[in-house]
């Protein structure tokens, strides 16, 4: 197990790092959005691209963020057995989890938004709104974010495959604890 952690632990590196794009971008978004309301009510003056800048941060928090909220077990789920299983069944339904439908559905929305990115790049797609801007950038944030979310999926099914198996996961983060909501 000893290669394959090793393999997890640089998934995972390179998703900390990437979600720090996110993190900047979410107060960049806000900066963004008050100046715009700012100028727009100050002074009149509107304009698409920072509209369309917004949309594009808002792209690069969801989909750059994603794979760092799967490492640190903070994602969505349906909550119906889950939390009272004992921690080793908790493993297992992750285990089928990423096996079956996250690695699959990530890989297959990878590879469809791919050419979905080249067609945009290869026409130079613009916005069609008055002075949009260039629509290949957050095209390519989809496939880039879904293969980060499938390559966090990894990482984690090579962590709890480690942990059922008993073996040490030094240096590599396993976060598998579950805390019910508190709605």
């Amino acid at each position: 197990m000893g290669p394959l952690l090793g393999v997890s632990h640089v998934i995972d590196v390179v998703n900390r790092a990437v979600s720090r794009l996110a993190v900047w971008a979410v107060l960049l978004a806000c900066v963004v959005s008050a100046g715009n309301a700012a100028v727009r009510y100050l002074l009149s003056y509107s304009s698409n691209a920072w509209l369309e800048v917004q949309w594009y941060l808002f792209a690069v928090i969801v989909m750059l963020g994603s794979a760092y909220t799967l490492l640190r077990n903070e994602h969505v789920r349906v909550d119906l057995l889950y939390g009272n299983l004992p921690q080793k069944a908790r493993l297992w339904v992750d285990v089928a989890g990423l096996i079956l439908f996250l690695g699959p559905a990530m890989a297959l929305l990878a590879w469809m938004t791919w050419p979905f990115f080249l067609d945009s790049w290869t026409r130079h797609e613009t916005s069609s709104n008055a002075g949009g801007l260039l629509r290949w950038p957050v095209k390519l944030i989809l496939p880039i974010g879904f293969a980060l979310i499938f390559l966090q999926g990894i990482s984690e099914l090579i962590k709890r495959i480690a942990s059922l198996r008993g073996a040490p996961v030094e240096g590599v983060e396993l976060v598998a604890d579950y805390v019910r909501p508190e709605q």
